[in-house]
């Protein structure tokens, strides 16, 4: 009866292994065979989850960090995303290509605000503000010297380029946006407007209206 039990548990583990090869190959062949922007998506998600990172704060250290954020106008995530930056540049050796994309990014981003606080005072808000920062900034040839810097537009090809484009010029939107003290313009139904250009710096913008 022992060697019985012993044969069908082995013929269990034996039906149970090749269920699971059959699964992995049916993984690996679904991974082939789907379409390149599927696999494309995929490396993009794996690599937003791979550079998200959660930790908690305790309350009063949360309190207090959000405090110096608004205090410098921004909202607590990018704070904090810029303080360990400062640390990168604080820490790591000046001829580190990461550093100067760093410094590089930091000046485009000042340049964008100190923008749009010029069109804003000059009276020049409409909900086109956000494309019309841009291009004011653009006209500055140290600012675009430090976008391609900090796009690594002059050895990245055209997908790097793209992939380095979108985080920067999103932050750029929202930062030009709270310098105006503007939010995002909406239709009916609550859908967040947009534009579209051609020929610039940037290619969609959100639309604005004042707060």
């Amino acid at each position: 009866m022992a060697a019985t039990v012993e044969t069908e548990v082995s013929e269990g583990k034996k039906r149970r292994a090749k269920k699971a090869q059959a699964d992995k190959a049916g993984k690996t062949a679904k991974g082939k065979d789907g379409t390149a922007s599927d696999r494309r998506a995929g490396r993009l998600k794996r690599m937003a989850e791979a550079n998200t990172v959660t930790f908690v704060m305790e309350t009063e250290v949360r309190k207090y960090i959000n405090g110096e954020a608004k205090a410098a106008g921004m909202d607590l995530a990018p704070f904090i995303q810029k303080l360990v930056e400062n640390y990168v540049l604080d820490t790591a050796p000046s001829d580190l290509p990461l550093a100067r994309r760093i410094a590089a990014k930091r000046a485009v981003l000042d340049r964008a605000v100190q923008a749009a606080r010029e069109l804003e005072e000059a009276g020049g808000f409409d909900e086109h503000f956000i494309l019309n920062v841009v291009k004011k900034a653009s006209s500055d040839k140290e600012f675009l010297d430090s976008y391609e810097t900090a796009v690594d537009a002059k050895t990245a090809n055209e997908r790097q380029l793209a992939r380095a484009q979108a985080p920067i010029n999103q932050q750029m939107g929202r930062l030009i946006k709270r310098a105006a003290g503007a939010r995002s313009k909406r239709d009916d139904s609550g859908k967040i407007l947009r534009g579209q250009v051609t020929g610039e710096l940037i290619s969609t913008y959100t639309l604005l209206e004042k707060a």
